[in-house]
């Protein structure tokens, strides 16, 4: 499975990516080793993903996500159940 996501950083600051594996990916955001863009602004905290079958529609929707504005991509959180999405991939 092929996962975008959008984490919440310290500073209140969203990050889009995608990942084939979401509970590692998000520990390696917390440990320094994700994204350059998360390394300062730490603890990262899973506010929202999406589930493909390939790396390609999960890239592809990662590139529209980052075309999106904040408010958009706050309403994208706000529409899912954000509580039992993190329950499931165990974050």
């Amino acid at each position: 499975m092929n996962y975008t996501y959008l984490v919440e950083c310290a500073d209140k600051t969203l990050y889009c990516g995608w990942t084939n594996d979401l509970e590692k990916r998000v520990k390696a955001h917390n440990a320094g080793n994700g994204a350059r863009y998360t390394k300062t602004r730490r603890p990262v905290a899973l506010v929202y993903y999406e589930e493909f079958q390939t790396k390609e529609e999960a890239m592809r929707r990662e590139a529209a996500i980052k075309k999106l504005t904040r408010k958009q991509k706050e309403l994208l959180i706000k529409e899912r159940d954000i509580n039992g999405q993190a329950e499931k991939c165990g974050i």
